[in-house]
Order: structure tokens, then C-alpha cells, then sequence
């Protein structure tokens, strides 16, 4: 089937109007018309080559949302007319011990939503920056927020989860204090989240101008990390921190606000590594440094009924196909508030 996306072809061309091919609905298939998806700074990563094997065509986008509009036979999930999502994982070998754990995220074989490898004629994945979508039914989640926010709750399919895992995986909740280093699209998902979980929130962001900002976001505390007395404050008193910053930068300093036992989870995935950290600075209180990747299917669905009971969405701005390019320049500068989310409909003018 024929269908309008919007792509690369070379990793030093923008992103253009084209036409790509999607597999007819199989037995276990969900046919989804793409209403809105979101764009992720990964998008950009990987359409311009900053993260090896990048194969062209690169159809981006993982945050997804539609409507149902064909099922296969062996179908019993979804249904025509059901509003859905789509992730960042299309398939995985479903037989591996973190696939019978609902950790699809960590297969071996997870296929990535665009880029990976798959039996279609193409021989990889394209993703959501296009009309329509073909998935395996274990991959589709439900969305039972109202319609009016379908728009917003496109990035909560990579945004959202990639900062509930964790906060969920360190039990984040009452009795807690938990950081959210840096706020834009994943920090703020965190920060709103980690304040619905009920823990004591304190936001870090390298911005004097944000501060407000993160407090309206639900965070109790706003720290500017430049500021050497504020982050003296923190020292030893932080139970988690979930570090989104997608740029190498040195880790000791909010190593050094962990209590003993503490976590610090790097979920941002910058293009090239960090400083190293001192290993003094997690010997001497035990403290953690870990990661933390998206989330399972399970895992996924469980994060959007959580935001549908508490009302949260992604702050986002919504943008037509044609002014990706711009969109992709302007969060390179950190010009949005606080993410990007395409009206897939607009592919088809």
C-alpha cells in the first residue's frame, strides 16, 4: 500500500515529501491511521547520522497516535475505530527471558518503530512521520485519554515512558526525593510524573529562565546548576535523580546530591559519552550509577492508564509535516516548550 511520509534520503538532506510502501494487514497485524507523532530528539540522532547504522530512507517518529482501521484475522485486542498508540518497539523474538518478563525494551531483537530490520520489501522500519502504520498487535497500546488530548499524548509514548521506568523501577513515591536533571521533553514528562507519584521533586536546569516553568510543571524545588550554592544545598540528600540531559556533561556534580544508596538513572542518550565519573564519588557513599531505556509493553500501557487517572499530558506545540526542518533546528537550540508533535494530516495536503 502506497502512502504519503516525510523522510531523509541521506543523513546531509532534510527531511523531504515521499511516497513509501506499507505491508498489507497479516493475520496478527493492527492497521492504524496516524493521527499526530511526536518528535523526539532520537528522530534527529538518528535521520542525520549521529548514531551509527542509520539506513535510507529514514521514515522518523515513535510517538504515535491513531485509530484502528484494520485488524487481522487472528486479531483480539483492538478493534476497527479503537484509539491507539504505537512506541518505539514494533517487534521483538518474544521467547528470550526479558521478553517473558514484559521487557521487550531489552531484547536482543527488538525492532525499533523505524530503522530496524524487518521482512517488508524495504528491509527496515519506517516510522511514524507518515499516514498510516502497520503492527504487530503485541506492540499497540491503548489510549483512553479523551480525544482533545490525543495531540499531547503522542510523546508520552517515548517521553513518558523513558522517565516513568525508572521513577517506577527506584519505587519513586511518598518519603521520596527524587531530581529531574534538565527540562524539556523527557524533564518535564519527569517532573510531572515523579510530583503524580507523590515524591518530593527537585528540577536542575542550567536556566535561571525555567525556574517558574518547573514549578508549574508540579516541581517543589528549582535548582540552576551553575549555581554552586544552590547545588550545595542538595549535597548527600537526593533518594533518586533521573538525569534526561542528552549532552556529555560531568556527572560527579549531581552524584554528589545522592544519600547513600541513592541512584542516579542516565536516560538521556547523548551522541557522545560523558566524562567519566570518580569512583571515589560512588564508593564512598555506595552510591549508583545506572540506566534505564523506554519500558516494556506492559509497562508502557500501565504508564498511559496512570497519566489518563491524573490528567497528564506533554506540553507540546503542534506543527505541520512541512515545517519539520525548522522544528528539528529549533530544538537543537532548545526553542521548544517542550515538545513537538506533528498533525499527520497535514501530510496529505
Amino acid at each position: 500500500m502506497k502512502i504519503k511520509a516525510f523522510g531523509a534520503n541521506a543523513s546531509h538532506l532534510p527531511l523531504e515529501p515521499m511516497t513509501i510502501t506499507r505491508r498489507l494487514p497479516g493475520e496478527d497485524d493492527v492497521q492504524i491511521s496516524i493521527d499526530y507523532c511526536g518528535v523526539c530528539h532520537s528522530d534527529l540522532h538518528q535521520v542525520r547520522s549521529e548514531w551509527a547504522g542509520t539506513l535510507y530512507p529514514c521514515v522518523p517518529g515513535h510517538e504515535i497516535v491513531g485509530r484502528v482501521t484494520a485488524v487481522g484475522g487472528h486479531v483480539s485486542k483492538f478493534n476497527v475505530g479503537d484509539l491507539v498508540g504505537v512506541g518505539c518497539i514494533v517487534d521483538s523474538c518474544k521467547h528470550c527471558h526479558e521478553c517473558i518478563d514484559d521487557q521487550e525494551n531489552y531484547c536482543d531483537h527488538m525492532v525499533g518503530t523505524y530503522n530496524g530490520p524487518t521482512h517488508d520489501a524495504l528491509g527496515h522500519t519506517l516510522g511514524g512521520y507518515a499516514e498510516q502504520i502497520v503492527v504487530d498487535e503485541r506492540y499497540v497500546l491503548r489510549i483512553s485519554h479523551p480525544q482533545e488530548q490525543l495531540a499531547a499524548v503522542a510523546p508520552l509514548l517515548c517521553a513518558g515512558i523513558t522517565t516513568y521506568s525508572p521513577l517506577r523501577h527506584w519505587h519513586a513515591g511518598p518519603g521520596k526525593k527524587v531530581g529531574i536533571v534538565g527540562i524539556g521533553g523527557l524533564g518535564h514528562m519527569g517532573i510531572k510524573l515523579a510530583h503524580a507519584m507523590g515524591a518530593h521533586v527537585v528540577a536542575f536546569t542550567t536556566s535561571e529562565s525555567k525556574r517558574d516553568a518547573a514549578k508549574a510543571l508540579g516541581a517543589d524545588e528549582v535548582v540552576v546548576s551553575k549555581n554552586a550554592d544552590e547545588m550545595a544545598k542538595h549535597l548527600q540528600s537526593l533518594d533518586l535523580i533521573v538525569n534526561t540531559v542528552a549532552a556529555p556533561h560531568d556527572l560527579d556534580a549531581f552524584l554528589s546530591l545522592l544519600k547513600r544508596d541513592g541512584t542516579m538513572t542516565l536516560v538521556g542518550a547523548p551522541a557522545t559519552n560523558h566524562p567519566s565519573p570518580n569512583a571515589f564519588n560512588l564508593i564512598m557513599k555506595r552510591r549508583s550509577l545506572a540506566g534505564s531505556m523506554i519500558g516494556g509493553i506492559r509497562e508502557t500501557q500501565e504508564m498511559l492508564d496512570f497519566c489518563a487517572e491524573h490528567n497528564i499530558v506533554s506540553d507540546i506545540e503542534l506543527i505541520r509535516a512541512d515545517e519539520i526542518n525548522t522544528a528539528y533546528e529549533r530544538m537543537l537550540k532548545g526553542d521548544v516548550k517542550y515538545r513537538f508533535v506533528i498533525d499527520n494530516a497535514t501530510l496529505a495536503r
